[in-house]
């Protein structure tokens, strides 16, 4: 299915931008940012995952941002939601095959550290992937990439140097830390987070590490930026989707300003 969407794609555009914007939760609002936007359902794209989540729009669409071209995927699917692993990379893989060179992944995440505030945006600067799957099980296409993927510099110093120091311009606290990602959909329980801040995690979520391991496969550079939209089970009293949608809600317009600081300045 991916060579179809592939030829949908170049059909509805003759040149893809080489930067792509994955938003998370209750972030489509950064489609209101782009200039110019054109807008493809992922329904109407020959075997395009669509989101079953409420928060993810389930919207492609290529604009401007400070003059830089780039590809957003408003919206995720998740492999909660029954989708295969390698499914939930469908997108990104499709995108790379059209000429992407680097991707922004943001999601919301609960936070185990206990230095992160409610509302604050954190650099991811490694993971420790406990869903249990990869998308780079089974067959593949040595075409795209090799079959064993080093994932020691999976998230792109360069990119968090610029985006530190964009940060700092705007005045924006900006954190760094170790994502945990589980599979969901339950949140975690306390003796859990206890555990992941034993092994060195900081955040915790349900999504992103599939999309880095695709694409660090398909040689794309990564940056990827969570919003505490929480705090970890155990830190706090009750957990909800609800809150995590509010929080990010709340929180967007920071994001907006670092994602346009430093966008055009990624390869």
């Amino acid at each position: 299915m991916i060579d179809a969407a592939v030829a949908y794609l170049a059909q509805e555009s003759a040149a893809w931008p080489s930067t792509a914007i994955v938003l998370g939760s209750a972030q489509a609002g950064f489609l209101d940012h782009l200039k110019d936007p054109r807008v493809i359902m992922y329904s109407e794209i020959p075997g395009w995952p669509v989101p079953r989540v409420p928060g993810h729009a389930g919207r492609l669409a290529i604009g401007t941002v400070n003059g830089k071209q780039v590809v957003v995927l408003a919206g995720r699917v998740h492999y909660y939601e029954g989708w295969k692993i390698q499914e939930v990379t469908f997108g990104l893989r499709v995108l790379a095959r059209l000429g992407l060179k680097s991707v922004v992944l943001t999601n919301a995440a609960g936070g185990i550290n206990p230095n992160f505030d409610v509302g604050q945006l954190v650099l991811v600067t490694d993971h420790i992937n406990l869903m249990g799957a990869n998308p780079l099980t089974g067959p593949i296409d040595p075409s795209a990439g090799p079959r064993f993927v080093d994932m020691t510099a999976a998230y792109d110093a360069k990119y968090r140097e610029a985006a530190l120091s964009a940060a700092t311009g705007l005045s924006i606290p900006l954190g760094q830390g170790v994502y945990a990602a589980l599979s969901g959909p339950s949140f975690e329980t306390p003796a859990e987070i206890r555990y992941l801040r034993t092994i060195g995690a900081d955040l915790v979520g349900m999504s992103t590490v599939p999309e880095v391991i695709a694409m660090r496969h398909a040689r794309v550079r990564v940056m990827a930026i969570s919003t505490v939209t929480n705090k970890a089970s155990g830190m706090q009293s009750e957990i909800s989707h609800a809150e995590v949608l509010e929080i990010g809600w709340k929180s967007a317009n920071q994001l907006f300003r670092l994602l346009e600081r430093v966008l055009p300045g990624l390869e």
